[in-house]
């Protein structure tokens, strides 16, 4: 860039990735279950870590937001989870070798490198969890930390005291696992409604992310929420959508890995994207060098694109801009499998080109934030509305939820009611695991895969199974039948056994009912 261009510009840019997948493990393998897991594990959560330990070596901090779920944070801790994969990551390196064996030399060799790395890595910092990890980066400075609900719910539709259980227990979580409370979250799929700014504050929430259309797409500034205090910042779809759009971004150039084409005998994705109208057997071969050109084209052009719209969001507002981006932070080497080089030389490259980088914390700390808005109803799915996750697809799983949550808080309640599940002499083991499967059977993961056609089926699967053992306890325990409903909650907890400190004690009373 010329001198010109490396002249500091007005404002600040914010990178935030929201890190989530819902609760995989004893709940199959392949082709979705645990392999989703151990993909995204190794494919991203290895290598974005390694680039932002990296880059705190080197002296920088308030490198991103970086937001992760409680439930994925558990299974990144979960014994079960941390012996599969060190198990699929020996097994990557012998696919290499199966590949190399088998005539694809190139290939055998990338992979070989990337899987013998990933397994140094995985030895060295991630055997005994991921909290140690994440600590690590907190002290460095290095991110801001966000938190959220347990197991990400699509919050509008819940329940008002599940919904406040959920996130008070998923920032106590964050306490236990990081030595950290959050005072940001993402707001599970973007969702909200009038009212749960109210909750956030209640629960010490500062901000939470929202997209862009929420904000009448007029995201430079972060917003205060309605009367409250809390601060909803929106994402810039138009710097966004440069990197990943339904339509475009960086990861179709035909130089990249292409994710959907494999080699059956090992699982390897052996070709580059190639053409968007070219057939998978007719790909060519992957390049990593043609794909590292590529990467550095598409870095110039993305701190090109935030330079030239602070600038042009910090003239038209006649103050400094606030820019954010946020993706999935599985986009960066799970779906594309360049993004941690891409990520890694975009985060140096920034400042190099005067753009200051910062949180969201940062931007709330240094004033970018303007006048409250009345957010109102808003998501960001399709159409930016509710319909992904309350439509007429999943019409069944709406009413599934409303009915399980019904029966998990009627009968916790009763319990408490009953002299023989006094809570006073301590936990309650059914009424936890009551509430974990309740928890779990409104996971938005299961509306959102049926209403995407994407593993519909494994979805419902999912929600049924987790609500029938609501049921289950539940019957057991309206039977009078306690022993039998602890041997039950006991058996689902072996499976469901997340969140061990999740105690249905601090789940709220309900509010008395007023004269008829």
């Amino acid at each position: 860039m010329s001198t010109t261009e490396n002249a500091a510009v007005p404002g600040q840019f914010t990178l935030v990735l929201h890190s989530h997948l819902p609760w995989l493990a004893h709940h199959g393998r392949w082709p979705v279950g645990e392999e989703w897991l151990y993909q995204s594990w190794a494919a991203t959560y290895l290598p974005v870590v390694e680039v932002l330990r990296t880059l705190a070596a080197e002296g920088r901090s308030h490198l991103l937001t970086l937001g992760i779920t409680p439930v994925l944070a558990a299974q990144l801790d979960d014994p079960h989870c941390l012996a599969g994969m060190h198990h699929w990551l020996g097994n990557w390196q012998l696919r290499a070798d199966e590949a190399a064996l088998a005539g694809n030399l190139a290939l055998g060799r990338h992979e070989h490198r990337l899987a013998a790395a990933a397994l140094t890595e995985f030895e060295q910092h991630w055997r005994h969890g991921a909290a140690p990890v994440w600590r690590q980066l907190i002290d460095a400075d290095a991110i801001e930390l966000l938190g959220g609900p347990l197991a990400h719910p699509f919050q509008p539709l819940l329940d008002p005291r599940l919904r406040a259980f959920q996130l008070s227990e998923g920032l106590a979580d964050a306490q236990l696992r990081w030595g950290h409370t959050p005072s940001g979250i993402w707001a599970p799929e973007c969702g909200y409604t009038p009212g749960m700014e109210a909750g956030y504050a209640e629960a010490g929430v500062t901000h939470f992310m929202v997209d862009g259309p929420s904000l009448r797409g007029d995201t430079t500034l972060g917003r205060p929420v309605r009367d409250s205090e809390v601060i909803a910042f929106g994402r810039d779809l138009q710097v966004s959508y440069r990197v990943w759009s339904p339509k475009s971004g960086y990861p179709g150039h035909g130089a990249y890995r292409d994710f959907h084409h494999y080699d059956h005998d090992t699982g390897l994705k052996p070709s580059r994207v190639t053409g968007k109208t070219v057939a998978g057997p007719d790909k060519a071969p992957y390049d990593p060098e043609l794909a590292a050109a590529a990467v550095q084209r598409d870095v110039d052009d993305f701190v090109q694109t935030v330079r030239e719209r602070l600038i042009a969001e910090s003239e038209r507002i006649g103050r400094p801009a606030l820019v954010v981006a946020a993706f999935d932070t599985e986009l960066f080497g799970h779906w594309w499998h360049e993004g941690p080089q891409w990520l890694a030389q975009v985060l140096r490259a920034l400042p190099e080109a005067g753009i200051e980088v910062g949180t969201l914390a940062d931007a709330r700390n240094r004033g970018y934030v303007g006048e409250p808005v009345q957010l109102g109803d808003s998501s960001w799915g399709s159409g930016k509305d509710w319909r992904v996750w309350a439509g007429d697809q999943v019409r069944d799983l709406v009413e599934l939820n409303d009915d399980v949550v019904r029966l998990a808080l009627d009968t916790v309640d009763k319990m408490r009611q009953d002299d023989q599940y006094d809570t006073a002499l301590g936990r309650d083991r059914v009424a936890d695991q009551l509430l974990r499967e309740a928890i779990l059977t409104v996971s938005s993961d299961w509306a959102f895969m049926v209403s995407k056609d994407s593993a519909a089926g494994y979805a419902r699967d999912r929600a049924h199974r987790h609500a029938h053992a609501v049921r289950e306890i539940a019957a057991a325990v309206g039977a009078g039948q306690r022993s039998k409903a602890r041997q039950l909650a006991a058996g689902w907890a072996a499976a469901d056994g997340l969140f061990p400190a999740l105690d249905a004690r601090r789940l709220r009373v309900p509010p008395a009912e007023g004269p008829t």
